[in-house]
């Protein structure tokens, strides 16, 4: 004799191999298409026109006409080709995962779709009697009654079944519960519910599967925290406080990606969620009582890294820190924050070191004169100057605003004094300065007045000469050719009066030294074109 209960879950077939006994069912069932009709049950429902739906979740109320059939969804397509009629040997089973099976082709593919009624999950009764020894021992039966359907209806159109307890639901969502609660009050029996607009429906099913978890955090950390946060929005829209809790807590406690961040500060942006550890979240999220400004935090970087002593730690954090204050960086946003007096006063400080370092590098008397030994770290003393100098020009040019340095570093007459005298392998790391200012001038990094450009030229140009030989040797990442036409193009932006004594400077120089002097032969015959061949066209035509 056949198990009655058996014979209301699956319909009977000699084909079909009976299934084995499980002993771990789930309390809930879902269909990724709409749901199968049963042979017993060939109510037919037509399709309607969609009706936009006024709150998140609604029920579904049953027609007078139809007590066993179930009212078109709203939102459900207007095209009756789409609706197709299931395989009647498909049929869901409480607690049960149903794929899509099979479609019988021979049906028709525009009639209506059929729904089934869902039977009732065994008794308690029923169980013991199976597991004693009878015929397909079920373990579901604690569970309660498959009372409920949930249509998921995603916004691409597609859509999913879930078909659950309503003990379960109202227990774990207080939204669930006044639906189903507003549904007993007109109906009683099956219970049907849709949610329209599902922005992802395998996240609504993780989260709906989750009310049967014993254990959330568990399952939280096999999804990360990409898919947690996810579940924590769909969790605080039906209003299932154990499973915002826990997502709360495993967010809390793991670090973010920058991805995960800035998806979860938009959630946080949206939502409210008024527990403690969300507050401790938000401190992760949001600088509240930063007591430092932006400002007077770059200007303490910016100072440790012209004060660091390890020559590899400043080589990172240079790149570290003018990543940070660059201006098409993510992370700066506004270029006020960066303040132009307290990076020239750090400017002013690196030059006021080199200065003495120059002093105590061109000593002459024996009472300070240092001993040979000392020498390499002396150079390697102003060498690290003279880096900062540079590094601080890279970021005031990023920023425009490096014209000022130019009118600093010509009137630095005490240095140029002592470049005279000074060795070359101590006075050509000036000339790494002024190179820098050449090239930002030459190639319009820099927009500086007249008046700047000649003095820096009229002070600075001459001594370049003398060390462009050993720019050439040390180059320490500078470009020399870039060097080469950016004087000839700052040479050029001059008077023409004021080029002829620099020219001429150079041409003497040049054929002297040759490759130890900057090449700026084509300078020098644009220069030559408009001083005399186009100036004496101009002057002939004036005087007729």
């Amino acid at each position: 004799m056949h198990d009655p209960t058996r014979l209301k879950s699956q319909p009977h077939h000699h084909n079909r191999r009976r299934e084995p006994p499980s002993h771990h069912r789930r309390a809930w069932c879902c269909s990724f298409t709409v749901p199968p009709h049963s042979p017993e049950n060939p109510a037919v429902v037509p399709a309607q026109n969609p009706k936009k739906t006024q709150s998140f979740l609604k029920p579904e109320v049953p027609t007078k006409s139809s007590s066993n059939s179930l009212s078109s969804f709203p939102n459900s397509p207007q095209n009756p080709s789409r609706l197709t009629r299931i395989d009647p040997r498909r049929i869901l089973s409480p607690g049960r995962v149903s794929p899509i099976d099979s479609i019988d082709e021979t049906l028709n593919p525009t009639g209506p779709v059929i729904f089934p009624e869902i039977p009732k999950s065994p008794t308690p009764v029923d169980c013991e009697q199976q597991a004693s020894g009878g015929v397909g021992v079920r373990d579901d039966c604690s569970l309660g009654i498959f009372d409920v359907r949930l249509n998921l209806k995603g916004k691409n159109g597609s859509g999913l079944v879930l078909e659950l307890s309503s003990e379960v639901l109202s227990t774990n969502s207080s939204v669930f519960a006044n639906l189903i609660a507003d549904y007993r009050k007109n109906s009683r029996g099956f219970c049907r519910i849709e949610v329209p607009d599902v922005e992802n429906l395998g996240v609504f099913r993780d989260t709906i599967e989750l009310m049967f978890e014993d254990d959330i955090p568990r399952k939280l950390l096999r999804v990360g925290a990409y898919r947690a946060i996810d579940v924590l929005e769909v969790s605080a829209g039906i209003k299932f406080n154990r499973s915002v809790l826990s997502c709360l807590k495993y967010l809390e406690a793991v670090p973010w990606t920058e991805e995960e961040e800035e998806k979860l500060r938009r959630l946080f942006n949206k939502m409210k969620f008024d527990h403690e550890t969300a507050r401790d979240i938000s401190a992760r999220l949001y600088a509240l009582d930063m007591t430092d400004s932006q400002q007077t935090l770059s200007k303490q970087l910016v100072w440790s890294v012209t004060t660091c002593i390890d020559a590899n730690s400043r080589n990172e954090l240079k790149s570290l820190v003018k990543g940070l204050l660059c201006r098409s960086s993510v992370y700066e946003k506004d270029c006020s924050d960066l303040n132009k007096v307290d990076i020239f006063a750090i400017c002013l400080s690196c030059i006021s070191s080199l200065v003495s370092l120059l002093e105590e590098a061109t000593a002459t008397s024996p009472s300070v004169k240092l001993a040979k030994k000392e020498d390499r770290t002396l150079i390697d003393r102003i060498s690290k100057q003279v880096d900062n100098i540079i590094w601080l020009l890279e970021i005031l040019l990023d920023h425009q605003m490096a014209e000022d340095l130019v009118d600093i570093w010509t009137k630095q007459s005490q240095l140029l004094a002592m470049h005279n005298c000074a060795s070359p392998l101590v006075r050509y790391e000036l000339s790494r300065v002024t190179a820098m200012l050449f090239i930002a001038m030459g190639t319009g990094k820099m927009h500086c007045r007249s008046e700047a450009r000649s003095g820096l030229l009229q002070t600075w140009f001459r001594p370049m000469l003398l060390d462009f030989g050993w720019l050439q040797r040390c180059k320490k990442g500078l470009d020399m050719k870039a060097l080469e036409e950016a004087m000839g193009q700052a040479l050029l932006t001059l008077p023409l009066k004021e080029q002829y004594a620099l020219f001429m400077d150079w041409f003497k120089c040049f054929s002297k030294h040759g490759t130890e002097c900057p090449n700026l032969s084509k300078s020098f015959q644009i220069w030559w074109r408009r001083s005399f061949l186009r100036g004496s066209e101009t002057h002939a035509s004036e005087s007729r």
